[in-house]
Order: structure tokens, then sequence, then C-alpha cells
């Protein structure tokens, strides 16, 4: 036996009654919603950045390759500016890279700086396995 409702136009699915739940009607979209929750998670991310950089950050360890000289076919010899705390020291990281960019040196050098003062200079050779071309502090960072 066929049941037909006079509600439901022809051509339309006739769902048994209670069988699938209540039908939904079509919804109003909430733009002002959506962007207001866009906008509170990109400034939760951006305030999180910004206190992870202020606390694990290095902004007051900064080097400066003054200048890389005596290159010879097993060495460089690299002088550079290490901006740290007042007295403070700073392990530096200093690499030496040949023409081709391979790199033939690394070293760990530790800096310190005269009490009362910010800036420390240091001239460090790097012993190379190979000619290098240029000589560089690749990052520094609090002294252990």
């Amino acid at each position: 036996m066929t049941e037909t409702h006079a509600t439901i136009t022809p051509g339309a699915p006739a769902f048994p009654p209670g069988r699938y739940g209540r039908r939904r009607e079509p919804g109003r979209r909430r733009p002002a919603l959506v962007a207001l929750l866009a906008t509170a998670l990109v400034a939760a991310l951006g305030l999180a950045a910004f206190s992870m950089y202020g606390k694990y950050g290095d902004p007051t360890y900064d080097a400066q390759v003054v200048t890389y000289t005596d290159i010879t076919d097993s060495q460089v010899v690299v002088d550079f500016r290490v901006t740290v705390p007042a007295g403070g020291s700073a392990t530096c990281v200093l690499r030496a890279r040949s023409h081709d960019g391979a790199e033939v040196a690394r070293e760990e050098v530790t800096v310190t700086a005269r009490p009362g003062e910010s800036r420390a200079a240091a001239r460090h050779r790097l012993a190379t396995t190979a000619r290098p071309f240029i000589g560089e502090v690749v990052r520094c960072r609090q002294a252990d």
C-alpha cells in the first residue's frame, strides 16, 4: 500500500514519518561571527608568539663580522663583535665555507665582555679542511 501526502510536491522525496528525524531548515549564515572568531584566533596566536619570543628568544645576543683575514689552505681568522648584556658572555658558532658553499670548518667560541660593557670583540682562528672563501658567525646565544 502506498501513502501519499497532500503537502508533498510531486517529484520530492517522501521520507517515512519519524524515521530520519526532523528535517533542518536552511540556517542563516553568520559572517560577522566567523570574522570575530577568526580575529580572536589570530590575536591569541600573535600574543602567544610574542610571549614565547620574549621568553625564549635571544634578541640581546647580536654578532657582526668585522673582517676575515689570513686565508690559507688550512685556516681563516675571523674578527667579530658581539652585543651581550652588560658584563655578560656569549657562545658563538663560527664557520668557514669554501667557494662552492661547502662548510669546511665549524667551532663554538665563548666571548666575554668587560665588566660594565655590552660589546665584546674577539678574534678566532678557524682550522679548515679545505681552502675557505669566507668566515662567518652563524649565531650567538647565552654562554652556559
